[in-house]
């Protein structure tokens, strides 16, 4: 499975709350729903459709799970909605309990045991995921998708276990919040694979790890 990010982030680098105000107010944060402006079904909601279809199962830290928990089920009946039920999903989490867990298919990793368990879930050794997913050939698996969840998102970085980082670069300053991205001195040279531009500004972008030589 590849490991596959995919983020709104504005121009400073900030992909804290794009869904709503009162979303996540960490560190003072005012700007829940700064996305919106600049959404558009075709490049932007594309994107994330595009990525949902080839994805075996999804995977999040336990804020952003929390979050897609309490809405998503609600809105049964859009595909997009449907197949974000239906899709397995994975939880990292030290403190979520077996009964919190009530959106429907998820599992927890722990996170003590993230990065292995994640490693092996890329390396084809998760089993559930693998047999579950509709995305791929026979045979072929597809991707281990990771939305929002930035505390995540940097350990993966680090640990250079994403094969793949799609990023909606919207035309905005935020002035401060949280990052996807890590601050631990690492090098990380990657390739922009493919660009498209909406009509709002936003920039499509995907990378993937430069080959080394």
């Amino acid at each position: 499975m590849r490991i596959v990010i995919t983020e709104f982030i504005s121009l400073d680098g900030v992909v804290q709350a794009p869904g709503g105000q009162g979303e996540d107010s960490d560190g003072g944060f005012a700007h829940g729903g700064w996305s919106h402006p600049f959404f558009d079904p075709e490049f932007v909601g594309g994107s994330f459709t595009e990525a949902l279809e080839k994805a075996d199962a999804l995977l999040f830290g336990r804020r952003t799970w929390q979050n897609m928990a309490a809405a998503w089920p609600e809105r049964a009946g859009d595909p997009f909605a449907d197949r974000m039920n239906t899709v397995p999903k994975y939880v990292v989490s030290a403190t979520l309990g077996d009964d919190e867990l009530t959106w429907n298919n998820t599992t927890r990793i722990d996170g003590a045991e993230a990065v292995a368990r994640i490693r092996e879930l890329r390396d084809g050794e998760g089993g559930e995921a693998g047999e579950a997913g509709e995305a791929g050939e026979a045979g072929e698996a597809g991707d281990l998708v990771v939305m929002g969840s930035p505390t995540l998102v940097r350990t993966l970085l680090s640990e250079g276990l994403v094969d793949e980082l799609r990023l909606m670069i919207m035309p905005v300053l935020l002035g401060g919040g949280k990052s996807i991205f890590p601050a631990d001195g690492g090098l990380h040279t990657l390739e922009l694979a493919s660009t498209a531009i909406s009509p709002a500004g936003v920039h499509v972008c995907t990378y993937r790890p430069a080959a080394k030589g």
